[in-house]
């Protein structure tokens, strides 16, 4: 068994261990009606956009997401949120540097031996979440179901869901699929981007994710018999039959969104040990980009 394998695996007592600990995380988390920025890098920036949404929807206050690259210096916020598995992460240890003395900021990380240690103002350490491979999987979602807590929103039937996701076969035929959809609705946009991503960094996949309501606006010209469309969440009206329509596969999430990810995570590993690939060691890939000065 790879790293990754047995990390996603893991992911259901990492849930449940996260959402056990929110209430001790209360202080260096949002509060409700603060005004907050979540940022991060790659599979982390990803989980910052399901993050914010998530928030905001809750009615929790004016919620935004920003590859830490990208955070608009001139924007005033109570609070931000940074997510860095590594904490090594070049633009988010920037980040936090700037907003030392004039921002609130909370890290979360898996590792308390990096230098973020020292650049937040608040820490969360999910080190039972940390990884070997150089692919995300648990530390993401669990850094997710760590902040869904937070804002009420996490429940038992999500681990039940994972579990689900876990031990059943994946869908008939995907495997030799030659490229892959992810479609999602406000928070599950940010998960739809992270399948995608985990395709394309363990199996060299063609993989694109858009808002569903957007797939009809020219992403839906490519569908056809070798490809697969997963959606994540509640399908627009509509949609399945007509990406059927073309003889693409369709695929409906009929579980907790974020167990529908977990799903994703097992195809990217089964594509890859199909194409002879070794998914903890994605080509041209890290465990963290740390630029030099």
């Amino acid at each position: 068994m790879t790293h990754v394998e047995d990390e996603l695996h893991s992911q259901p007592e990492c849930w449940t261990r996260a959402a056990a600990r929110a209430p001790e995380h209360r202080a260096a988390l949002p509060a409700a009606g603060e005004r907050v920025a979540i940022v991060g890098c790659g599979t982390s920036y990803f989980m910052a956009q399901s993050a914010a949404a998530l928030r905001e929807g809750a009615g929790q206050g004016e919620t935004d997401a920003f590859a830490a690259s990208e955070f608009p210096r001139g924007r005033a916020y109570d609070r931000v949120v940074a997510l860095t598995r590594s904490g090594t992460t070049t633009e988010v240890l920037d980040l936090l540097a700037e907003l030392r003395g004039h921002t609130r900021t909370c890290a979360i990380t898996a590792d308390p031996h990096t230098p973020v240690m020292e650049a937040a103002d608040d820490l969360i350490v999910l080190e039972d979440a940390d990884e070997r491979s150089v692919v995300q999987t648990r530390f993401a979602t669990t850094a997710l179901t760590l902040l869904r807590a937070h804002t009420g929103l996490h429940t038992d039937a999500a681990v039940a869901d994972a579990r689900t996701a876990l031990a059943g076969p994946l869908p008939e035929d995907l495997v030799e699929r030659t490229q892959f959809t992810f479609l999602g609705r406000g928070w599950t946009v940010g998960l739809a981007n992270e399948a995608a991503l985990k395709m394309r960094e363990a199996s060299l996949s063609w993989a694109e994710a858009y808002p569903a309501m957007e797939y009809r606006h020219g992403p839906i010209s490519v569908t056809g018999p070798t490809t697969a469309t997963w959606m994540f969440g509640e399908a627009p009206e509509g949609l399945a039959g007509q990406v059927r329509a073309t003889g693409g596969r369709w695929l409906a999430g009929e579980l907790d969104p974020l167990a529908e990810l977990v799903r994703a995570q097992r195809l990217a590993v089964a594509v890859a040990a199909a194409r002879g690939l070794d998914p903890d060691h994605p080509r041209h890939l890290t465990r963290s980009v740390v630029l030099t000065p």
